[in-house]
């Protein structure tokens, strides 16, 4: 909903909450996933919630959302609250702020005493999480502390143990080295929202003395919309690549009419050092994982000249796809989508011209499309939308652009194949397939959120959900991941799933995933073989496989009947059950990949 991406007016979504949410609610064929929330405030937190609710809504999330009593977020969990116990919350939300903190040195306090008191004040909030992660192993988000509204010292209040100022940076950094430690523990960084916002209309005394809110009430949109975009992070909502379009985006003027000498990139003038600077911004994020395209009106003679511009910060090899044409841009878009086998709403489209992003924005539902107009405001408003937010950050992510780069040599490659089953035989495929190991946990619960077409029953995980199924006995866990001549192409598929309570022969397969980048590499098989091999080893002899049938991933639809799985039933909505019997005359169907020879 346009009402609600960045950059929006918070005004209005506080005015209009009530029928956005009616609009939202009464979109048909959404798939929205269902997560239970749990908003412990240190301060009110309803308007908190039904922001929330409203941004989570747009996103695909349908949240069911518990709150604490005004305060209570300590005693709740540590004294384990019967109502927060039985709610089983996927993640828990702590709302705190510096209003939090009732204790702050001074000027009388001595070294020793100012590190007691940092020591007490921060205690508790260990404790709580520590709490949190043996009671109910969920993603925790955590606020850290907004600068003070008054400096006592002036500015000595930054450098002087006795400051306030110094006292919340030295707490922020403990929550920080907290973080570090725990892969499901994220903070929510209020610190730097209230300096972007403006730490005097932030912290306006006036509404948490009237109301006991944490920050005015203009910014609750704005923190709920940042606390949204780390829980879309955390479930695989995030979007994938750039899209980007060249004259006066990637650099000042028309390549076309002004000429490569002439157009506006590099340190000569202002306005080359902004676009340079968008640029280095976009590399960054190339780093990170996020795939670059373009899609641009122009001869692709003058759009490589542009990129090959020495002091051009990105070149052509740094783009995965350059649609340099005449073509109608949504086009191109789809197009993009198809080569990069993802779908469009991972695309950002980032187009100076407000005429292109009206015609992509109402040809393709689902790509985002940022209102960017002038260069002095593009990273800001990229970055302040928050569709890259970084929640983990696996090998797999850092390697990815190099991952596509190899799937287009690949296909080079079975162009020149007949025979499709010599051409398996020549990418020269081994596999490395396990239960789920540490190392792997972040990469498997990204799996878990971002594979739609591939993917049986779409169940979302958290990297918490995922470390509780590898501790389960009763449960079985297999990641896989597989390499060939051209790389390694990281993990790229997950099973698991559970022993039947009452038949300790019955095996019900949860979750069934691989990702498309290799599809018909016949990892399944493999993965299938490796499956069968471990029910053996715990006396189970039939698999239960289930597909519930989304928009998505219809492509999968008679997946367990290739594996060799009998239908068992199939309802009115399409949800199928299907049943395999392990027999002892049972052969491996994988006969191309190699499978943890390195064992």
């Amino acid at each position: 909903m346009k009402e609600l991406e960045y950059p929006f007016n918070a005004e209005y979504i506080l005015k209009k909450r009530k029928s956005i949410k009616r609009s939202l609610t009464g979109e048909e064929g959404q798939n929205r996933i269902p997560k239970r929330i749990a908003i412990l405030g240190g301060s009110t937190t309803h308007d908190l919630k039904e922001m929330m609710e409203l941004f989570l809504l747009n996103i695909g999330i349908e949240p069911v959302f518990y709150e604490s009593e005004y305060n209570q977020y300590w005693q709740d969990v540590m004294f384990d609250n019967p109502e927060l116990t039985e709610f089983h919350p996927d993640v828990i939300f702590i709302h705190t702020s510096s209003r939090n903190i009732k204790d702050f040195p001074t000027v009388r306090d001595s070294e020793a005493q100012i590190e007691e008191l940092l020591e007490e004040v921060y205690a508790p909030f260990e404790q709580m999480w520590d709490k949190i992660e043996d009671s109910y192993q969920c993603s925790v988000i955590q606020n850290n502390f907004e600068q003070p509204f008054y400096r006592l010292l002036g500015n000595s209040d930054f450098s002087d143990s006795h400051g306030r100022l110094n006292f919340i940076n030295r707490l922020n950094e403990k929550f920080a080295a907290y973080a570090r430690k725990h892969k499901n523990f994220f903070i929510n960084d209020i610190n730097y929202m209230a300096s972007c916002y403006g730490l005097q209309k932030w912290a306006d005394p006036f509404y948490w003395h009237m109301y006991k809110y944490a920050c005015a009430v203009q910014a609750i949109p704005e923190l709920a919309y940042n606390v949204t975009n780390i829980i879309k992070s955390v479930y695989g909502k995030n979007q994938k690549a750039f899209v980007l379009d060249l004259d006066n985006t990637l650099w000042g003027g028309v390549v076309g009419d002004d000429g490569v000498d002439n157009i506006e990139i590099g340190q000569e003038t202002s306005m080359g050092q902004l676009y340079s600077e968008f640029q280095e911004y976009l590399k960054a994020h190339k780093d990170l994982g996020v795939l670059l395209t373009i899609d641009s009106k122009n001869d692709e003679e003058n759009a490589l000249a542009g990129l090959n511009r020495p002091d051009s910060i990105l070149k052509p090899e740094d783009f995965l796809v350059i649609k340099a044409n005449w073509e109608n841009k949504d086009r191109n878009i789809e197009e993009i989508a198809k080569e990069l086998n993802i779908g469009t709403d991972s695309l950002v489209f980032v187009d100076d011209n407000p005429a292109e992003r009206h015609i992509v924005k109402s040809q393709i539902p689902g790509v985002r499309v940022p209102e960017v107009e002038d260069v002095v405001r593009f990273i800001t408003t990229l970055d302040r939308a928050g569709y890259f937010e970084v929640t983990s950050l696996s090998d797999d992510d850092l390697k990815r652009n190099d991952m596509y780069k190899a799937n287009a040599e690949r296909k080079k490659q079975e162009a020149g194949y007949t025979d499709y089953a010599d051409y398996l035989l020549s990418l020269d495929m081994d596999a490395e397939i396990q239960p789920f190991a540490p190392m792997y946990m972040a990469r498997i619960a990204q799996l878990t959120n971002k594979s739609n077409q591939f993917n049986l029953t779409t169940k979302r995980c958290s990297q918490a959900d995922i470390e509780g199924f590898a501790g389960d006995p009763d449960y079985i866990t297999l990641y896989g991941k597989l390499n060939d001549k051209f790389g390694d192409n990281g993990v790229v598929s997950v099973v698991f799933g559970h022993k039947d309570e009452a038949d300790g022969t019955l095996f019900h397969i949860d979750l069934w995933l691989m990702s498309c980048r290799v599809l018909k590499r016949d990892m399944e098989f493999a993965m299938m073989d490796e499956l069968v091999s471990k029910c053996r080893e715990r006396g189970i002899s039939r698999l239960r496989g289930y597909y519930y049938p989304t928009a998505k991933n219809g492509m999968v639809k008679e997946f367990y009947a290739m594996q060799g799985f009998d239908k068992i039933s199939e309802d009115a909505a399409g949800n199928t059950e299907w049943e395999f019997i392990i027999r002892d005359e049972y052969e491996k169907k994988n006969k191309v990949i190699k499978v943890n020879e390195a064992d």
